[in-house]
């Protein structure tokens, strides 16, 4: 598979400037259209206000891209053949040349593949419910033990068995942090009800964090939880009572695997008549928001220490 780089990223990186990447399964499978198209246009223009050159990764005709063009977004966001492309379906694609948002393992590792440091999602994949029996689990675990790059998210999706994997983390030794907060977001919520250990308080020490690791020859993402403002986060009420019967929902109709997350977050923003829609744009917002401040702050000491 070839990775076309755009310009304005390749000339960003190469001079040491803020580069901020965006994943682009929000757009062919987080949200609905028109406001998939719109969210991604309104994402890039958020992180070039921040001063910070933005780098939406996807699949063009089997081609992997860093820094789509704006008639690519549209593309991606109105073509309903597109596909979800995940680090292991990426070689598939290229064959077949395929057309795909790329989920969180796989724009990591082409952003990181890109030289781009700093990536902004929603929420990570984690452990699914039932998964002692089912074995699922997100290739985003494992592709982030293998990829050094910062990721900002609110945390797993709610949907997820959070416990489990806030307890894989561990297991591959992924750093974890949570943004003014020990309390580990729960996507649609700001608490989840577990508990991290270490709080960060400024960009600046997530820099310090990725020099660190980097010294020492780490090779795992460092994922920064950043909770949504609770004055944005669902009802937790809500969220409980309609995640329980999204759950029981999937269940009764056989859902599983690869169906089972676009199945779930579908029925939630149905059944909350657009609130969780509401509070994933709120997530997603605060992430680049905060993605774009550590990218500045990345690049600084980069110069800081030429």
């Amino acid at each position: 598979m070839t990775i076309r780089i755009s310009d304005d990223v390749a000339r960003a990186v190469h001079a040491g400037q803020p580069v901020l990447a965006l994943e682009s399964t929000i757009i062919t499978h987080g949200l609905p259209h028109p406001r998939n198209l719109a969210v991604a246009r309104e994402a890039e223009q958020q992180v070039r206000d921040a001063g910070v050159v933005p780098a939406t990764v996807g699949v063009v005709d089997g081609q992997a891209v860093v820094g789509l063009s704006d008639d690519e977004l549209e593309r991606l966001a109105t073509d309903s053949s597109v596909v979800k492309l995940s680090s292991r379906d990426l070689p598939i694609a290229a064959a077949l040349g395929l057309s795909g948002g790329t989920t969180v393992a796989a724009t990591a590792h082409l952003a990181y593949m890109a030289g781009i440091e700093v990536f902004s999602t929603g929420g990570l994949g984690g452990v699914h419910r039932g998964a002692s029996q089912t074995f699922d689990e997100s290739a985003d675990l494992p592709a982030l033990a293998e990829c050094p790059i910062v990721l900002v998210s609110a945390g797993v999706k709610s949907i997820l068995d959070i416990g489990a994997t806030l307890e894989r983390l561990e297991t591959l030794s992924i750093p974890v942090v949570g943004y003014r907060t020990t309390a580990y977001p729960g996507f649609y919520v700001a608490d989840s009800g577990f508990r991290i250990d270490y709080a960060v308080q400024t960009p600046a020490q997530i820099a310090e964090m990725a020099a660190a690791r980097d010294a020492i020859g780490l090779s795992s993402a460092i994922l920064v939880a950043n909770p949504v403002p609770v004055a944005d986060e669902l009802d937790q009420t809500l969220h409980d009572t309609t995640l329980t019967a999204a759950l029981a929902e999937a269940d009764a109709k056989g859902v599983h695997g690869h169906d089972i997350t676009p199945f779930l977050l579908d029925y939630l923003q149905r059944a909350t008549h657009g609130e969780s829609l509401e509070a994933n744009l709120a997530v997603y917002r605060g992430n680049v928001a905060l993605g774009a401040q550590i990218a500045v702050a990345i690049a600084e000491r980069h110069a800081a220490d030429d």
